[in-house]
C-alpha cells in the first residue's frame, strides 16, 4: 500500500541527512507501508582483505532496510531499535551496486520482526536475514 506523501518525504531526508548512511553512500530507492529498498554502490573503501565487500556493510545496508520498512509503519513519536540481527551471506561483491529490499513479516506493540534480501544488479541473491526490533515512544 502507498505510503503517505509527507511520511514518505521525511523518511527519504532522514536518510539522506545521516552521516554514516552518507559515507557508506546509501540511499532509500522506495519506501512503502512495511516495504523498503535501498541501494549502496560498490567502494574500494568497503572491501576487506579479497577484495571483496566486507560483510559488516552488507550487512548495515540489510538492517537500515528493514529499519525503514518499519519505520514506515510507527506512529509519530516512535522510533525503532534492532534488538536481534541473522544475515546469511550466500555470495561475494566484487564491484556494481547492492540492492536490499525488506518487508515487515510481523509487528506487534513493542516488537517487530522483518525480513531481507539483499542482491546485486543482475538479482542475484547476495544475503539474506531477518531481524527483530524494537519499537520505542520517545520521551
Amino acid at each position: 500500500m502507498p505510503l503517505n506523501e509527507e511520511k514518505a518525504k521525511n523518511l527519504h531526508k532522514m536518510v539522506a541527512t545521516a552521516p554514516f548512511y552518507q559515507l557508506l553512500k546509501i540511499t532509500l530507492e522506495k519506501i512503502d507501508e512495511g516495504l523498503a529498498r535501498f541501494r549502496m554502490p560498490f567502494q574500494r573503501e568497503l572491501t576487506q582483505g579479497f577484495g571483496v565487500v566486507h560483510g559488516g556493510a552488507i550487512a548495515t545496508l540489510a538492517d537500515t532496510a528493514v529499519a525503514y520498512a518499519l519505520l514506515s509503519l510507527v506512529q509519530p513519536g516512535e522510533r525503532v531499535a534492532t534488538v536481534e540481527f541473522k544475515i546469511n551471506y550466500l555470495s561475494s561483491v566484487t564491484a556494481g551496486e547492492l540492492i536490499a529490499e525488506a518487508h515487515i513479516i510481523n509487528k506487534g506493540e513493542k516488537l517487530a520482526l522483518g525480513g531481507m534480501e539483499v542482491k546485486n544488479e543482475q538479482g542475484k541473491l547476495i544475503a539474506k536475514g531477518l531481524a527483530t526490533y524494537m519499537i520505542l515512544k520517545n520521551k
